[in-house]
């Protein structure tokens, strides 16, 4: 699969906006993680995302439909995105805004090996130092070390693989269709019936205000999401998630002015080192003279 210059500016472009969009999100996850359960927001949050995807449908210019050439791999990306959700909503519940930022970082090692496994896609090794110094600095981020690991980091690293996981078989499914709605549509409707089954067991009544912010939550996630299949199309996966860490400076930003919490400078100083490996790997797409990827491999699901 050929990615030719402007596919990966468009790819790179797309890629900074979802990272204002789900930061955002974040945030509202962060509020509303204190007061309900996992549940209470997924629930709705699932079926307002699906009946934007439903409303988008119609759209002359959006129109496709829902069906898949890939139906077990969706079952599979929308498995791992349940997973996911539900992990980072307890890692924010649990964890500093900043210090969740740590294990997406850890994103982009994830994506390197898992698109050479799944996607069969060849990462160079200049590209795979890049990854190294990333690395570093996401250990330069974490305050107390390796060492002084609690629940909550495990939660974050089980998202942090599973959200991988899942954004990895975004690109596999990209390569054989190009209906990129129908990859929001499914996982959030899989997230909306799994916790309705729970919901009764955890529901609060929630304050309108509160309602409003579980929407908001919806309405950015929806975005994001969008944003993030077709730029995933565009794009190399391990290139993507290494540009995700600008959100850092969102989380960073947001952290400070909503939730008091004000990083130590080594924590910005791990940040620039991850967001100047991340935009190494995109430059490495608009070289010229650097080897293209080759076919595309098949993973054994579909088609």
């Amino acid at each position: 699969m050929r990615c030719s210059r402007n596919q990966a500016l468009a790819g790179a472009l797309l890629v900074v906006a979802y990272t204002g969009l789900i930061a955002s999100a974040d945030g509202i996850t962060k509020l509303l993680a204190g007061q309900y359960a996992a549940a209470q927001l997924y629930a709705l949050s699932g079926a307002m995302v699906a009946g934007f995807c439903l409303l988008a449908d119609r759209l002359p210019a959006v129109r496709g439909g829902f069906r898949t050439k890939c139906p077990r791999a969706m079952a599979l990306r929308s498995g791992a995105t349940l997973v996911a959700a539900v992990c980072f909503f307890y890692a924010f519940r649990l964890l500093p805004f900043a210090e969740v930022f740590v294990f997406i970082g850890l994103m982009p090692l994830l994506a390197g090996a898992m698109s050479g496994l799944v996607l069969k896609e060849p990462v160079r090794p200049a590209a795979w130092a890049a990854l190294g110094a990333g690395f570093a600095g996401v250990l330069f981020l974490f305050p107390g070390g390796v060492a002084s690991a609690t629940p909550g980091h495990l939660v974050a690293l089980a998202a942090a693989v599973s959200g991988t996981f899942s954004m990895t078989l975004a690109r596999f499914i990209g390569r054989y269709e190009s209906n990129s709605l129908a990859q929001v549509f499914y996982p959030n409707l899989t997230l909306c019936l799994v916790m309705l089954g729970l919901l009764p067991f955890v529901w609060v009544p929630m304050p309108l205000a509160d309602a409003g912010w579980a929407a908001a939550y919806a309405f950015l996630l929806f975005g994001a999401r969008w944003l993030l299949v077709v730029a995933l199309r565009l794009l190399a996966s391990y290139a993507v998630t290494p540009l995700m860490n600008l959100q850092f400076i969102w989380m960073a930003v947001i952290g400070a002015v909503f939730f008091g919490e004000f990083p130590p400078a080594a924590t910005y100083f791990g940040g620039a080192i991850v967001i100047a490996s991340g935009l190494y790997l995109v430059w490495d797409q608009f070289a010229p003279a650097m080897p293209r990827l080759r076919n595309p491999g098949r993973l054994q699901t579909d088609p």
